[in-house]
């Protein structure tokens, strides 16, 4: 069956913010007196805070006290203090526009807040190519959880046996598997071939996709 589009996550797939919000994460932790090291955060990166929260300190969550301070001191770093570190991943603009030149239909699914994304879909120079996204203020929950991939069918109206996901996280695949989406896995986010072994296929990055991108699935679904 043809395939009619493809939701795209941001972090860590169309731009290299990996272990930046890692190290965001560690900084507002250490704000409320909790050494938390980067090893321990680094691999849950991909879920949202709503997850990676009691996952890292088990008791606290996003939406009260201690829990809810480090989720927002957390976000007044990636605004104010690490976006300048956020750098757009090799090829991201290019395999977007390949991607709308097939006529595909894209829709972003991101674990980001939308004031988040706006920037990153800036840094990843692809801002001006994308209008339909859907963000952690369209889901109940955040990855690993369907929600915000559902929500992208929804806004998308597209059926799952007929998209794809791109993502780089073994949360990504998680979450569109729940979802009835399968996922092109990129290396770019820094998670192993094993930890990405459920994805359809991987790549290195946008980049090697769109140098591979008619023996891709994308190019033989098309």
């Amino acid at each position: 069956m043809a395939l009619e589009g493809v939701i795209l996550d941001v972090d860590g797939t169309l731009v290299l913010s990996n272990d930046v919000h890692a190290n965001s994460w560690v900084e507002a932790f250490a704000a409320y007196g909790l050494e938390v090291p980067f090893e321990k955060v680094r691999p849950l990166i991909g879920m949202g805070g709503d997850q990676l929260i009691p996952k890292v300190t088990p008791g606290l969550n996003n939406e009260e006290g201690t829990g809810k301070a480090i989720a927002e001191r957390r976000k007044e770093l990636i605004l104010n203090k690490y976006t300048r570190q956020i750098t757009a991943a090799n090829g991201s603009r290019d395999l977007i526009l390949k991607m709308q030149k097939s006529g595909l239909h894209l829709v972003v699914a991101s674990s980001a807040s939308s004031q988040e994304l706006d920037i990153l879909l800036k840094i990843a120079q692809v801002d001006d190519l994308i209008s339909e996204v859907t963000t952690s203020d369209d889901a109940e929950a955040s990855k690993p959880a369907p929600d915000i991939v559902q929500a992208a069918l929804k806004k998308g109206k597209m059926a799952p046996d007929r998209v794809v996901m791109l993502g780089d996280s073994p949360y990504d695949i998680e979450s569109a598997g729940k979802a009835g989406v399968g996922v092109i896995a990129l290396r770019c986010g820094g998670f192993s071939d094993e930890q990405l072994s459920q994805a359809l296929a991987i790549y290195n990055d946008p980049e090697d996709l769109l140098q591979h991108y008619d023996s891709s699935i994308l190019g033989t679904n098309a």
